[in-house]
């Protein structure tokens, strides 16, 4: 949704003062009946300044956003109630009248009805830590993690509350939450403290077998809204921790005897390596992942990262075999689906199954990982570049710039520079293209197979030499590269996009 990018359009343009007043407007009441004369004067501007603002800067009308704002805000509403909570009056609440309408246009965009939403979070209350169903959920050689809050006399209730609502959101992550924190790997530890209007949040993980502090972070707020700084807290601190978090479980895992390593252990070993995106780290990265599912054939993580591991020999040219590593990608990752995942593993399945060529396939577990985890910057990435594929490239930027925001210093945020890049591609911009490429492989320069799309854009903007200098940084790793077999590799592309992928590479110089 284009107010959730922090003030910018779609293309990172810093939008105007008009249309930042009518958002502000719009986020603080989304049940108000806005009619498009009273968000002018609101905003300061004329009605027909406004509507061209909003669709030049956000690609919408000020109608269809307030609209957005609304399903957002019920969205996260459903997601946070109380057991006691209706559709009903969530949904009056947050503007819409006509339920029925209401409910179908739910279900569409996030691939559930509110009930179902409803139900899910009445599940996730009824593990809360202090019910041994938690505990029985956690996986039997994932880490679990214990949520301390400390907070001041007087505030101990307001405590509780913060550490119900970073148990949900943590759950909701794929992290194992434990209310015993003898039994846990790793302390969350909370300090909650306020100064007349201020309050303040200081979060600590720890790792409980050495004492060491493996991520901090503060969090800053005002008791104006008690609810709304639990939830906006949990949301960060559940986003904010998962690097620190899962850099331990790697070290934690090379650590360990070999003897002693679960399947676990192996596919936190394999990560590092995947996530490199070369050649060599692409065949470690399976090798481990291969002794972990001979340990474990049902391991969820280690099944959907091989599926991603082939799938990157299809499109960055590691394979020798695209069309083999492709169907190994599709098995592996099908079986990841039927034994269920998490919302750590459904983002990798959605991009092993996106890359394999099964785009429709990638969106229904892309929009599963969004329904049980909103913050996940892995599923809003992937779910942006599937926005691409369906020819929608304003929503495409939209969400690879929600991804961003979300997790700036993700180790695959380059993917999302890629994909706005493409997603500019796609309209004919090219020069706005090559800014998006040329950002993403400043930021990896490593990666240089994406000089297979950066080539043909500069070739295609009129920067010829640079396009063929950069397909000649393309041949010396890949000397055998073709332009069939780029494209072959792009089959989840819209043809139009890869045809005009090979008229720059054919034009670079590079054999069919």
């Amino acid at each position: 949704m284009p107010v959730q990018v922090g003030g910018r359009a779609a293309d990172g343009r810093p939008v105007p003062r008009s249309v930042s007043r009518a958002l502000s407007a719009m986020l603080e009441a989304p049940d108000r009946a806005f009619d498009l004369a009273a968000l002018a004067a609101l905003a300061g501007a004329s009605t027909r300044t406004l509507q061209r603002h909003f669709r030049s800067f956000l690609g919408k009308t000020p109608q269809a956003v307030l609209r957005d704002i609304r399903f957002e805000r019920v969205r996260r509403d459903l997601l946070s109630a109380s057991s006691a909570a209706s559709v009903t009056g969530i949904a009056h609440r947050c503007g819409f009248a006509h339920l029925g309408r209401f409910s179908v246009e739910y279900r569409r965009r996030y691939g559930e009805t509110p009930s179902e939403t409803l139900r899910r979070r009445a599940t996730l209350l009824a593990e809360r830590p202090g019910r041994s169903s938690v505990a029985a959920a956690c996986d039997r050689d994932h880490p679990t993690i214990a949520v301390i809050v400390e907070t001041q006399r007087g505030d101990e209730g307001f405590g509780r509350s913060i550490a119900d609502e970073l148990s949900l959101a943590l759950m909701r992550a794929g992290i194992a939450v434990t209310s015993g924190p003898e039994r846990a790997s790793y302390h969350l530890r909370c300090s909650l403290r306020g100064a007349g209007h201020d309050i303040r949040l200081t979060s600590r993980l720890i790792d409980r077998s050495t004492g060491r502090h493996l991520w901090a972070h503060c969090h800053d707020g005002t008791n104006d809204d008690a609810f709304q700084f639990e939830e906006n807290a949990a949301a960060i601190i559940a986003v904010a921790m998962r690097p620190g978090l899962r850099a331990a479980e790697v070290e934690r895992a090379r650590r360990k005897p070999e003897s002693d390593q679960t399947a676990h252990d192996l596919t936190m070993r394999a990560l590092p390596y995947a996530l490199a995106l070369d050649t060599d780290g692409n065949k470690r990265s399976l090798d481990l992942l291969e002794r972990a599912m001979a340990r474990d054939p049902e391991h969820t993580l280690a099944l959907a990262m091989a599926a991603w591991c082939h799938a990157q020999g299809v499109v960055y040219l590691f394979s020798d075999s695209p069309e083999q590593a492709r169907a190994l990608a599709l098995a592996l990752a099908r079986r990841a689906i039927s034994v269920g995942g998490d919302a750590t593993a459904l983002p990798i399945v959605a991009n092993a199954l996106a890359l394999a060529g099964d785009v429709q396939g990638a969106d229904v577990i892309t929009r599963r990982a969004l329904a049980v985890d909103g913050s996940s910057p892995w599923a809003w990435m992937r779910s942006g570049l599937i926005e691409i594929c369906n020819q929608r490239p304003e929503a495409a930027v939209e969400r690879l710039l929600i991804a961003l925001d979300l997790r700036p210093d993700d180790p695959l945020a380059f993917n999302s520079l890629i994909g706005i890049g493409c997603a500019r591609f796609s309209t004919g911009n090219y020069a706005q293209a090559a800014h998006w490429l040329e950002q993403a492989i400043a930021h990896h320069p490593s990666e240089v197979w994406m000089h297979f799309m950066l080539s043909p854009t500069y070739v295609l903007c009129g920067r010829k030499p640079e396009g063929r200098r950069s397909l000649a940084q393309l041949q010396r790793l890949y000397p055998e590269v073709t332009i069939s077999r780029v494209t072959g590799g792009l089959t989840f592309w819209p043809q139009s996009f890869r045809d005009c992928v090979a008229d720059g590479l054919e034009t670079a110089g590079l054999r069919p």
